[in-house]
């Protein structure tokens, strides 16, 4: 292995454990830490992704900690070359010859001829040292970049991340966060994932920090879902969709998911919350005094600093966001001249019989209708029969759960019984126990 290339090695490696080594974290965090980064995928030198594992991870902290960066930098192989310098260069030779070929084929080819073994794991480094590992279809390797939004508000990235159990449900949080600043853009605390809540949580960002030109999520079913993408297309928001598996396309918000597990969550799971009213009231505060005032080891600024610097954002109107996050469906206007709506019937202008046209409305409001047809208002539908007043996707948050008050009503019934009564009255129990009864006075 050249000098180069082991210099490449430790840097991947040193990249992996810079955060787990720092000897600020208690060894619940580092053990957190690990785990998460155990659990993705990682780019090392020469284009693979890996990953690695967690008892690897450990024995690089310990070996950081002991050596600093050299001892990350693996030791020069000693002892003579076991391969010919012509098996090797017929090696280079061949996938010169055809592109497409893999190391796997060429140490085959190798074989079958007769001109020398070799392991594909020797072909394979190699054709990285010299710059020959191509994909099958002989490009070259992808390599992940270093990527950063240009301006504020260019490019906002949304996930949810799985959360403490909250009132005996498990919570989310759906999030969404600019490339550029790393300011938490839009963020709510929810029970479910999905369009309802997602919307909750990027309505508020829109109105405060302003429209992005563009949007990056996964593909989720919220992600996907028509309200979603009605949203972004009548605020004009590019929405890109991060193909699967690519571990590397939402780093930053992946990052800052780990920062809320190992700053946030953990001080909640050991304090306790009641509600997801309290949580979101932590989080709010803990993200405007803590996070976003906070210098970022990346940008040299805190989010709040490095978002405000361009000055304030144009906001949208709030007719502009009251017309994006209304939902849509379209329906066939009957010969009656009406058309049904998640079992509620409503009457339209006779004028749109046989024509498809788009019934807009607020999902938590189904009695109040608007008919467009090719994008024009035709006027409101007047509802001839109501069946249901919600969408049956718009489920609000379910009800708090019951707090014992401690008051005993029917004990404390009795005890004013007892003491209106007095000791010596009679009580109709006392009634059916026989002839043989003590006379009672009273």
């Amino acid at each position: 292995m050249e000098d180069g290339h082991r210099r490449d090695v430790g840097l991947f490696r040193y990249s992996l454990i810079r955060e787990a080594a720092d000897p600020g974290l208690s060894a619940a965090e580092r053990g957190a830490l690990v785990r998460e980064l155990a659990a993705m995928d990682h780019a090392r030198p020469g284009g693979e992704t890996v990953r690695v594992g967690r008892s690897t991870l450990d024995r690089w902290v310990r070996a950081y900690r002991r050596g600093g960066f050299d001892a990350l930098v693996p030791a020069p192989r000693r002892g003579v070359r076991r391969v010919p310098g012509e098996v090797l260069d017929l090696a280079v030779a061949l996938k010169t010859e055809a592109p497409a070929r893999s190391a796997v084929l060429v140490a085959q080819i190798l074989a079958e001829s007769g001109r020398g073994g070799c392991s594909k794991r020797t072909i394979q480094r190699h054709f990285a040292r010299l710059g020959l590992n191509t994909r099958p279809d002989g490009a070259p390797a992808k390599v992940y970049g270093r990527f950063e939004a240009a301006a504020r508000n260019d490019l906002w990235t949304g996930d949810a991340m799985h959360g403490p159990v909250v009132a005996g449900r498990k919570s989310y949080l759906l999030a969404f966060i600019d490339d550029h600043s790393r300011l938490l853009a839009g963020y709510l605390w929810t029970v479910a994932e999905d369009t309802v809540r997602l919307e909750s949580a990027l309505r508020p960002g829109l109105a405060a920090r302003g429209v992005p030109k563009a949007v990056l999520v996964d593909n989720g079913s919220a992600f996907v879902s028509a309200p979603f993408l009605r949203a972004c297309a009548v605020l004009g928001v590019r929405l890109i969709h991060a193909r699967p598996r690519a571990a590397t396309t939402k780093g930053k918000i992946e990052r800052f998911f780990r920062t809320v597990r190992s700053q946030f969550v953990v001080e909640v799971e050991a304090r306790g919350v009641a509600s997801l009213a309290e949580l979101n009231s932590l989080f709010s505060a803990w993200v405007e005094v803590v996070y976003h005032r906070r210098v970022h080891s990346e940008t040299g600024q805190s989010p709040l600093e490095r978002f405000e610097a361009g000055g304030p954002p144009a906001l949208p109107s709030r007719d502009q966001l009251h017309e994006a996050f209304l939902w849509a469906e379209t329906r066939t206007v009957t010969k009656t001249a009406t058309v049904s709506l998640h079992g509620n019937c409503f009457e339209v202008d006779a004028a749109l019989v046989g024509r498809r046209v788009d019934l807009v409305f607020n999902p938590f409001d189904l009695t109040s209708i608007e008919v467009r047809f090719e994008n024009r208002s035709m006027g409101a539908a007047v509802p001839v029969r109501i069946s249901r007043h919600t969408h049956p996707k718009a489920r609000a948050e379910a009800p708090p759960v019951a707090v014992p008050t401690g008051i005993d009503y029917l004990s404390l019934v009795a005890a004013r019984r007892a003491a209106e009564t007095g000791a010596r009255r009679v009580h109709f129990a006392d009634l059916t126990r026989g002839d043989d009864t003590e006379e009672v006075s009273s």
